[in-house]
């Protein structure tokens, strides 16, 4: 049995996912900051028949995330990693008032925690000889916004990593896509609510296409 990793899981979109493809067949890894979150939401998919277990770590910590993804592992092999923290509300600052000094936290969280991820669960892949790493973003990763500059700046600079990433590994049978979810999760759109994101997230991994999937189209 092979694992999914969520970074990031939350009772949204993390739960989503987890029992999508919890109910496929993989063990599930629940990673975020609080650790009785994820165990909570652990608890109830196993009582639906899901192997998962909840394990705590910051993202703007290496040893931390590193640790963490090493504690996962103990479910089998990580075969798919998605990496969706929700990014905190001081990255949101307008451009004009962004100081150099705002920019440290959004790129550790979007930049370093990624890649610090992705450098961990790669041999592993490989070892596999398949893997997807799913990488969930919000609209400014695609269309900068003034008044959430360091998700802006940060995002763009995950989006092109990523993008790289999906070049270099398609000869490697690793798929690496990306969801831009416009306008948030829910927002009263039924393409954004979290079991029809987690669906379009299975659809990434099984059909291995493009790189990027707009869950729906920008305004």
């Amino acid at each position: 049995m092979t694992t999914i990793a969520i970074i990031g899981a939350g009772e949204g979109l993390g739960a989503a996912v987890a029992r999508r493809f919890g109910l496929e067949g993989f063990s599930v890894a629940l990673i975020s900051r609080n650790q009785d979150n994820v165990d909570r939401i652990a608890a109830r998919l196993t009582d639906e028949g899901i192997t998962a277990r909840g394990f705590a770590a910051d993202v703007r910590n290496t040893t931390s995330l590193t640790a963490a993804l090493s504690d996962a592992e103990q479910l089998g092999p990580i075969e798919v990693l998605q990496y969706s923290p929700v990014p905190a509300r001081e990255f949101m600052k307008p451009v004009l008032e962004t100081r150099a000094e705002d920019l440290v936290g959004p790129v550790e969280f979007s930049i370093f925690g990624p890649v610090t991820a992705v450098t961990h669960v790669l041999p592993g892949m490989r070892a596999l000889g398949r893997g997807t790493v799913l990488f969930v973003n919000g609209g400014s990763a695609i269309r900068p916004g003034a008044t959430v500059t360091g998700t802006s700046v940060a995002f763009a600079g995950e989006s092109a990593y990523a993008q790289l990433l999906h070049d270099a590994l398609v000869p490697e049978g690793v798929h690496v896509g990306q969801l831009i979810i416009p306008r948030g999760i829910g927002a009263g759109e039924p393409s954004h609510e979290p079991a029809a994101l987690a669906e379009s997230l299975w659809t990434i991994h099984t059909e291995r296409g493009q790189f990027r999937t707009l869950a729906a189209p920008l305004d």
